[in-house]
């Protein structure tokens, strides 16, 4: 049995304890050190009254406002069958909009790709370093140890996305390698707060509709026909990962940029049947040894 107190426990606990050292105070109770005058004596009294939480009974966190939205990915069933035109009369509602409700769960774990040769003047010179190359066999031999029944894994057509993806593949033979030219890295959105030191090639609204376009494809919830939970790894790039993760938990895509992923990271994404999404890792990176960690 643990015993957690009240938040009104413990404002009178503190408020006793510091009627109770005032009493001492005054009665000369707590003495005086040598050297030590009233200014250090009220100094401690000070720091007693300023542990009361008095802020906690004033201040309270305000709702944002933002109501989760079920239909987030334009598959929810209710909306789905409104409108459609019934091939009989006899045809009963209920059991058309439960057929069209999804049953299964989608895990998608989102790789970031293993440190790349930074000096490559172009994209077939970006391949992985020595060190990349580890990074990707040790989140491959992760991936692995989770016993999961992995369905695909889906690579960006970048250098370094596709030779990260054929690595990792490696420790899960049988699972099917797609490569998608949506996927590569870019500049979805501007960054809010913005920042100077950062000008992406290519313009927002041209990478933005492409990496939007991936999200489409590939974050929603599982198909009605879909019967048992699938698992499914997308091996692709920081920008790429980061505003997946805003646009699927809802939160304002321009933050995208405040988050950072280390060098083959892991992050696991939930959606389940009824359109609800959870993060259960985010650049989880745990899993290499402290000098293997990198973010280039």
């Amino acid at each position: 049995f643990r015993f957690f107190p009240s938040e009104k426990f413990l404002i009178t606990f503190l408020d006793v304890l510091v009627f109770a050292a005032n009493a001492a105070e005054s009665r000369g109770y707590l003495g005086e050190r040598r050297g030590e005058g009233l200014a250090s004596r009220w100094s401690r009294l000070t720091v007693l009254h300023a542990a009361q939480p008095a802020a906690w009974t004033t201040v309270t966190p305000i709702p944002s406002g933002h109501s989760w939205d079920f239909n987030w990915d334009k598959r929810e069933p209710s909306t789905l069958s409104n409108g459609r035109k019934k091939e009989s009369v006899t045809e009963d509602p209920s059991s058309e909009q439960d057929n069209s409700k999804p049953k299964a769960t989608r895990h998608i774990f989102l790789i970031r790709h293993s440190q790349y040769n930074l000096s490559g003047s172009s994209d077939k010179d970006r391949i992985l370093t020595p060190l990349g190359r580890e990074q990707a066999d040790l989140t491959g031999q992760r991936l692995a140890a989770l016993g999961l029944k992995y369905d695909v894994l889906i690579h960006s057509s970048m250098a370094r996305a596709t030779e990260t993806a054929h690595i990792i593949s490696k420790h899960l033979p049988g699972v099917e390698l797609v490569s998608c030219d949506l996927l590569r890295e870019g500049a979805p959105i501007e960054p809010v707060p913005a920042v100077t030191h950062w000008k992406p090639d290519a313009v927002y609204h041209e990478d933005g509709a492409r990496i939007e376009a991936a999200f489409r494809r590939y974050i929603h919830r599982a198909d009605p026909k879909q019967k048992e939970d699938s698992y499914e790894i997308i091996v692709c790039h920081a920008n790429v990962i980061r505003y997946f993760v805003c646009r699927a938990l809802q939160f304002p895509p321009e933050g995208w940029l405040r988050m950072g992923l280390h060098n083959g990271s892991i992050t696991w994404l939930t959606i389940r049947p009824s359109g609800r999404v959870g993060l259960r890792t985010m650049g989880d990176a745990g899993f290499m040894p402290p000098d293997k960690l990198t973010r280039t």
